[in-house]
């Protein structure tokens, strides 16, 4: 019998990590990365039925998330889409629990989109301090929460607004020649990493990309049968993947951190994105819109690749996710410029929470689709 690399993973997290706000540099504020990891988490449970998997993700949403609905260090102002991420686990919490608490967190954030500014088309921006700009991590951090929030509590409206933003964001970040998609999208051309012609920043990221599939992937799984444009998402998923193919590296099955320059100096595979990629891949066979037959040998050779170049086990037994970039973004006060150079400059980590988020969620959808374990 195979190793559960799954549950080995989840239960590596829970023995090195119980407070994932506890971590470094977390220091107890309300960050995105949670959500990656206990959106992992409850699809572990669910496959295996183990209520301390449930238990982690109630305690360590519980730390944020007060008896009135308030989110310790959450401030709607800031309109940062970072901050939707981890209320994708209020549902589940909800319906689990019945406690009005996390419904009406649901609502505070729900408000944070009604008021969050958008672009003159209608796509919401990253962020306050970063205005006019469509990046797409953004589609990830809160377009499955609003469709979860449309379909659980408003009867399935709107949804439409969530399949529009996907199509302006795909169709502004689109580079036509290679079919991948640009990190980020200055409507007024005016940040210094922009293309003043284009507004696009200078190169495809490939964590950037690796967000805004799993936002497909994580929508698709939420609509509706038949939702209006859906198979536009479809369309999506399925062309950004065979681009991907064309730039994996052959030998290992997984990806690099600046997706089409792999024979440049200083560039690497990298754990976050590769591990995403495998996530849509396994979700899309799962959701039935990926043919199995065309994608499965595809799935099995990046999987294998994903333990072979970035795990190694510690003495204890726990499951090391090494190589993964601790950060990248456009502009703010460090002025990141978005060129080669500082793709690569970042650090490179072991046991990101966010490369541990994508690498569980990709374990667990392949653990379901391939029944070997």
């Amino acid at each position: 019998m195979k190793m559960n690399w799954s549950v080995k993973t989840a239960n590596s997290i829970m023995e090195r990590l119980p407070r994932l706000y506890e971590d470094r540099g977390n220091n107890g504020k309300w960050s995105y990365d949670y959500g990656v990891i206990l959106k992992g988490f409850e699809k572990v449970w669910r496959q295996t039925g183990e209520q301390k998997y449930f238990n982690f993700i109630k305690d360590n949403i519980d730390y944020f998330v007060q008896e009135d609905g308030s989110i310790r260090g959450y401030h709607l102002e800031e309109y940062n889409i970072d901050h939707i991420n981890n209320g994708k686990l209020l549902f589940v919490l909800y319906r689990e629990t019945g406690e009005e608490k996390y419904k009406k967190a649901c609502e505070l954030l729900r408000r944070q989109l009604e008021e969050h500014p958008r672009t003159s088309e209608g796509v919401f921006w990253h962020k306050q301090i970063y205005p006019y700009q469509i990046w797409l991590d953004g589609l990830y951090m809160g377009s499955p929460f609003y469709a979860e929030y449309q379909t659980t509590f408003a009867n399935g409206e709107g949804l439409e607004d969530i399949i529009r933003q996907f199509k302006l964001s795909y169709e502004h970040l689109l580079d036509r020649e290679t079919g991948l998609l640009y990190h980020a999208w200055d409507e007024q051309k005016v940040q210094p990493w922009a293309d003043q012609r284009t507004g696009l920043s200078a190169n495809f990221w490939g964590r950037s990309i690796g967000w805004y599939l799993l936002a497909v992937v994580d929508t698709l799984e939420i609509l509706p049968e038949k939702t209006l444009g859906s198979d536009y998402l479809v369309r999506i998923l399925e062309n950004t993947l065979q681009a991907l193919v064309n730039y994996q590296d052959e030998k290992s099955g997984v990806w690099y951190q600046v997706t089409d320059k792999g024979n440049e100096k200083g560039n690497y595979l990298e754990a976050s994105c590769s591990s995403m990629y495998v996530c849509a891949i396994a979700k899309g066979i799962r959701l039935g819109v990926l043919n199995r037959k065309a994608w499965e040998a595809q799935l099995k050779k990046s999987h294998q690749g994903l333990l072979e170049e970035f795990v190694l086990l510690t003495k204890e037994g726990w499951v090391n996710l090494n190589k993964t970039c601790q950060v990248a973004g456009l502009g703010g006060a460090d002025k990141r410029d978005g060129s080669y150079a500082y793709y690569i400059s970042e650090p490179i980590i072991c046991n990101d929470q966010k490369g541990l988020g994508a690498f569980l969620q990709a374990l667990a959808e392949f653990e379901e689709v391939i029944k070997e374990v």
